[in-house]
Formats: C-alpha cells, sequence, structure tokens
C-alpha cells in the first residue's frame, strides 16, 4: 500500500472515530482520548481496507454500530439476561445489536441508510452453496436474516429466501406473537433482553443435544463421586472453562462480536457509577418487597403513536393546536421566558482546526479543491451549561379528561420546544391503566381461586409519547394523542414513577429532573377493593422518598386542584388549570436558579 493509501485511510478511520464519540457520547472515551493525546491508541475501531464502495459502506455501517451500542446498550443488563443454553447466546448477541441500531436508524436518517446498505449488501454477498437441508445453513445466519425480513423489513434475494425458509417456521412458532411487544420496547433494554431470553430458551431446536447432555453430565458425576469431595473446586472451574469455550465458539462461528465493554476503556469513576447503581436498585427492590403485584403479564409499555393509526394521531393533533390557537400569546409569552432564563446563563465560544470534535463544515471546500487535505473539526470551549435532561410524567387517568389533559397536553408541547433550543433534553411519558375494573389481571386472579391481599390488580399502561433523543417535530403528533376518547382510565402513580425514574437514571445527562403532573392520590378501584385503602398511596410515598433521599434526581409535582404536597417534598397546587403553563416554566426556573446547574 503506498503512503498515499496509507494516509487516506487513517484519515479516514480519524473520521470513522470522531464520528463514534460524537454519536455514543460517551464521556469516558474523551477523557481517555484526551489522556492518550493519539487516536490511534485507543483502537476504538479497526479499519481493514478501503478499496472499494463496498468497504467504505461497511466501514461507516460499522462504526456506527459500534458508538450505537456504547450509547444504547448496557452491559450488565444485557448479561444478566444472557440466556443459559450457549448455543442460543450468538442469537441473543444479534437481537440485541439489531435493537440498538434500530433506534439509532430512529435516531439518524443517515445511520439508517449506512446500516440498511450494508445489510444488503452482506445479503447480496451470502454464498450461493447447493442448500438442500438445515445442515447447510447456519442458525445465527438464518437468524440473523429472519430479524433483518422482520425489523428492518428488508427484502431478501432468492438465495438468503431459500436460507430462511428452511428455518422460518421455527422461529414463527416461538417469536412471531411477540414481535409487536418486541418493537414497543425496543428502548426498554431490561424488557427487550429478557424477553428475548425468555423465547430463546423455549426454543426446542437444541433440546435433544441438551437433554443428552444433561444425562452424560449426570452419569459422570454418578462415576466420580468418590473424588468429588477433594475436586469440587477444580471441576467448578473447568465447567467455567467449558462455558466459557462453548460460548466464545458459538459466537465466532457466526461472526458475533462478544457483547462486552472494553476495559481498556473503563475507568475508576465509570466503575463508581456502576456499584452506586447497584446500591440503589437494592434500595427501590427492598421498597417494593411489601408492595405485591399479582401480575404483571398483562403490562404495557407502549409508544403514543402504536395507540392510534397516523390519520386519527393527525386529526387529534389538529385539534391540540385549535386548543393552542387560544393561548398563542402565553405560549410565547411562557417559552421566550424561559428561553431567556437559560439562554442568558450560556458562553459559547468555538476552537477550530482541531483534530477531532465536530465537522467543521466552512473548510469543506478546501477537501473538494485538494482531497489530500486534512479534515477540519471544531468544539464548543468554556460552555457552562451542564447537560440537563427534563422528564415530565403525566397523570392519563379518567379525571383528567376534558381541560386538564388538554392543557397538559399543551403545556408539553411549549417545554419541549422550549427547552430544546436551549439544548435540554424533553422526554413525555404517561401512565394509566388498559382496562377499568382490573381487565385480565382481575380475571386471572379470579381463575387462581381469589387469594388475599394480591396487591396491585390491574394491567398496566405506560405511554412513551416522547423519548429524550426524538426531537419535538418527530413526536408532536404523539402529544395530540393524550386527547384520544377512551384513553384515560386509572393511575397508580407508583409504579409509574418508579419506571420513569428507570429511564432517567439510565441516561448519561449531569442533571435529571422529573416532573409529575396529576390531579390527586393514585387511584384503581380493582387493587383498593382487595387490598389497604392506603396500599397504593404508601408505596407511591415510599418512591418519592428514595427518589429525594437517596438519588441525584430532582423530582417535583404540580397538583391540578389536589395537595400534593403530603406526597412530594416540592410541590405545588394550582386551583386553576389554566395556571399550569405558567407555574411549570416558573418552577423549572426557579429549579434552574435554586441548584446550579451551571458553572
Amino acid at each position: 500500500m503506498s503512503n498515499k493509501d496509507t494516509n487516506l485511510k487513517e484519515r479516514f478511520k480519524q473520521a470513522l472515530t470522531s464520528t463514534i464519540r460524537v454519536i455514543s457520547d460517551d464521556i469516558d472515551l474523551r477523557k481517555k482520548d484526551e489522556a492518550n493525546k493519539n487516536l490511534n491508541k485507543l483502537d476504538i475501531f479497526e479499519l481493514d481496507s478501503v478499496d472499494s464502495k463496498n468497504d467504505f459502506v461497511k466501514a461507516r455501517a460499522e462504526a456506527d454500530s459500534t458508538a450505537l451500542k456504547k450509547k444504547f446498550s448496557d452491559n450488565k443488563i444485557y448479561k444478566k439476561n444472557l440466556p443459559k443454553n450457549a448455543n442460543y447466546k450468538s442469537l441473543y448477541a444479534i437481537a440485541e445489536k439489531i435493537r440498538y441500531e434500530i433506534l439509532g436508524s430512529k435516531m439518524l436518517k443517515g445511520i439508517e441508510k449506512n446500516i440498511k446498505e450494508n445489510y444488503q449488501q452482506i445479503i447480496s454477498h451470502k454464498r450461493k452453496d447447493q442448500l438442500k437441508t438445515k445442515d447447510d445453513v447456519p442458525l445465527a445466519e438464518a437468524f440473523e436474516l429472519y430479524m433483518l425480513k422482520k425489523f428492518y423489513n428488508l427484502k431478501l434475494n432468492s438465495i438468503t429466501t431459500e436460507m430462511l425458509n428452511f428455518w422460518e417456521k421455527d422461529f414463527d412458532e416461538s417469536i412471531n406473537e411477540h414481535i409487536k411487544f418486541l418493537k414497543d420496547n425496543l428502548e426498554d433494554q431490561n424488557l427487550y433482553n429478557s424477553k428475548f431470553m425468555e423465547i430463546l430458551q423455549n426454543l426446542e431446536i437444541f433440546e435433544t443435544e441438551d437433554d443428552e447432555e444433561t444425562k452424560e453430565d449426570i452419569q459422570e458425576n454418578e462415576d466420580n463421586n468418590s473424588s468429588k469431595d477433594n475436586n469440587d473446586n477444580g471441576e467448578d472451574i473447568n465447567d467455567d472453562n467449558k462455558d466459557d469455550k462453548a460460548e466464545d465458539s458459538s459466537d465466532s462461528d457466526y461472526d458475533i462480536d462478544q457483547y462486552k465493554l472494553d476495559e481498556e476503556l473503563v475507568d475508576t469513576d465509570s466503575d463508581q457509577d456502576s456499584a452506586e447503581h447497584i446500591v440503589q436498585n437494592r434500595n427501590i427492590n427492598n421498597f417494593n418487597l411489601e408492595y405485591k403485584i399479582f401480575t404483571t403479564q398483562f403490562d404495557e409499555i407502549i409508544k403514543a403513536e402504536n395507540l392510534e393509526n397516523s390519520d386519527e394521531a393527525n386529526k387529534l393533533r389538529k385539534t391540540l393546536d385549535q386548543q393552542l390557537i387560544g393561548f398563542q400569546d402565553i405560549v410565547t409569552k411562557l417559552a421566550n421566558k424561559l428561553q431567556r432564563k437559560l439562554l442568558a446563563k450560556q458562553n459559547r465560544a468555538w476552537e477550530f482546526d482541531l483534530e477531532e470534535g465536530l465537522l467543521d463544515s466552512s473548510k469543506l471546500p478546501r477537501i473538494i479543491m485538494d482531497p489530500y487535505n486534512s479534515l477540519s473539526f471544531k468544539k464548543e470551549k468554556d460552555l457552562d451549561f451542564k447537560d440537563t435532561i427534563v422528564t415530565l410524567l403525566i397523570d392519563n387517568s379518567g379525571s383528567m379528561r376534558g381541560r386538564p389533559i388538554t392543557i397538559a397536553a399543551i403545556c408539553a408541547d411549549i417545554l419541549s420546544r422550549t427547552l430544546e433550543r436551549c439544548s435540554v433534553k424533553v422526554e413525555i411519558l404517561g401512565f394509566t391503566t388498559k382496562n377499568w375494573k382490573g381487565g385480565k389481571s382481575r380475571e386471572f386472579w379470579n381463575k387462581q381461586e381469589k387469594p388475599k391481599t394480591p396487591g396491585r390488580l390491574n394491567d398496566l399502561r405506560h405511554i412513551i409519547y416522547k423519548s429524550a433523543d426524538t426531537h419535538w417535530r418527530q413526536a408532536k403528533n404523539n402529544l395530540g394523542l393524550m386527547l384520544k376518547e377512551g384513553l384515560l382510565k386509572e393511575n397508580i402513580d407508583g409504579e409509574a414513577i418508579n419506571w420513569a425514574f428507570t429511564r432517567l437514571k439510565k441516561r448519561k445527562e449531569e442533571r435529571k429532573i422529573m416532573m409529575v403532573i396529576s390531579d390527586g392520590a393514585p387511584v384503581d378501584d380493582s387493587t383498593l377493593s382487595v387490598n389497604s385503602g392506603d396500599f397504593l398511596e404508601k408505596h407511591l410515598k415510599k418512591m418519592v422518598k428514595f427518589i429525594e433521599e437517596k438519588t441525584e434526581i430532582e423530582i417535583l409535582a404540580i397538583g391540578i386542584g389536589h395537595d400534593v404536597s403530603r406526597y412530594y417534598n416540592r410541590a405545588i397546587k394550582i386551583t386553576d388549570v389554566n395556571e399550569l403553563g405558567d407555574v411549570m416554566i416558573s418552577q423549572l426556573g426557579s429549579l434552574f436558579e435554586s441548584k446550579k446547574i451551571f458553572h
């Protein structure tokens, strides 16, 4: 390879590495890079060759995938849900890879284009050997094709269609009925991974082999019973090694990268953060020991766009926009007030001609004129405005019907647009139940002969109107769905706050704020009819107390017509729903002032 080609390859690798940092938003990578002062020392991304257009497509897609894994995939959650059967670990790895790549594809169109083009290349270059039986098609290859067809809707060619045909019926029998659930929960890694673990462990493809291995293990244990006492530790170590080898071989056979974080990139600070998260999880579990749930099998976490078809969503959004007309003056006033307050705190400046950072588009003409000129990057400096995320958790209970839910949707719309202008990310969530009077959970309880004090006895519905990484324009129609007829039912606040808290604590922003908008106490007739009258209230108080005292997440609440200060330390009551917008803005503004998020 000539020096010119080597230089081009290194510059391309440098550009891809910078892209990985920007997409993954990985602070640890940036710290490590600043310490090394050399991109090559990080070895974030390996570049094989760039001899053709296909190589460029592959490199861009693999770089994007590497970044998305760091951004959206938690290694601890992944390992916690690993299938016990080593044969299925490669399938589990493929399923997780598809999950975080789809999330990235929804985030940026360029990422979607790179990843889809690469998969189409993989499909078009599949081997053309004679295919006669299942044995001619590796299970993981067939599974990857199945996932691409179901989740990416990619069109297979004749060869890959024939390959998938050998296995598709087996996959459909176990997976097809869960596809909607998996697609609805792509953003919740734990739910997605645990569901796939359950699906894969119930597959019967390798059942015969596992049974034979189990019999052999039993026989071996009986044969070695006399010497077992002296060699327990040694045998355990050998078994572990066997498991490791089985896992390694199952992954490498199908070119699936072993799922692990790069240990050299993990510093002591990140380890400490992980330890704190583990402690938090334990504390929440301890709180929940007193809070019983009869069943979670009918619960639902759903994206708002899946509640209705696009035509109905557009109609509801137009209804919301008509309501906004009457508030236009107030909306403009409130938005400008908050925006001025936040932007006044920022001190923006840029450094130019850097080796990494954001691509400086003003310098692109010189690259066009002379391709051997190096890429130029810029970086913001002296930026005192710290990363912040705000979660709006809105009570979607029946008592919010009418003007309260309309005003709540309008205010969520205002805040989302305004805060995004100030680089503050906003997540908008709603909580209710799927049914009145307990739904399928109560039916199941009846069939189980009505055990006493069953705990929560209704089907939860938690709604994602707008995720933190989704721009307001992409989610604006979803906010109108709060006005959907028949949506608002019961409210079980404690579990909703736990859900919103779990989503928030996974975020990398430095400051995290949760604002709860409710019109009173948690109420679910089905649950309260068979438990103590304060069952739901006690759980709500404990969850809020835990967040307030044991975590850095700041939580505040606005009660519409009801005093919610008995649940939240930071709470305000409004008597007129028209006050909601002004109160939300002033509360957030004062919160930003009271606890400095700016250096």
